[in-house]
This record gives C-alpha cells, structure tokens and sequence, in this order.
C-alpha cells in the first residue's frame, strides 16, 4: 500500500493541503439541499459554518443551483470521504 500513501501525499501537497479548500456542488434548487449539504460536510468538518461558508448561485433556468462549500482541509481522505457522501446524495447533481 506503499504506492497509494505517496500518491495521496504528493495531491495533498499539489492542493497545498492542510488548507484552506473549495468544493463545489451542483443540485436542485430544493430548500433541503443546502441543508443535507451543510450536514454532510459538518460530519467531516468540525469548524464548518454553513452560514458564511457556503455561497449560492442558482442556474438561468433555477432548476439547480450551484453550491460553493469552502472548508479547512485536512486531508485527501478527509476529502475523498466528503466528496463520496455528498455524491451519494438524491438532491446532488454532480461535484467538483
């Protein structure tokens, strides 16, 4: 498991990781997806504060919205665990 520890070391550097970090959220423009967002990501992240971490930009066409979470980063797999939760997730489109 060698090769995956130097992998994992060498994109925490690239994201200059621990670190500040922006994930980015397509989902529908439903009032619970903000929400069961900010839950997710609390799990993971103990000092998140959805009120002025999450930013909001709602489609042309407002059937989605676009979600911008800006979290302390502690690690690839901190952010691997993140990503696949929300991915999971029936109100979330896609991730970024």
């Amino acid at each position: 498991n060698n090769m995956n520890d130097t992998t994992n070391q060498q994109i925490e550097e690239l994201l200059n990781l621990p670190g500040t970090f922006h994930i980015k959220i397509m989902g529908f423009n439903d009032p619970e997806l903000i929400n069961e967002v900010s839950a997710i990501i609390s799990v993971h992240v103990s000092n998140f504060n959805p009120e002025g971490d999450i930013s909001v930009k709602p489609s042309s066409k407002g059937n989605y919205v676009a979600l911008t979470a800006t979290i302390w980063a502690e690690s690839k797999a901190q952010l691997d665990e993140i990503y696949s939760a929300l991915n999971k997730h029936s109100l979330v489109k896609m991730t970024l």
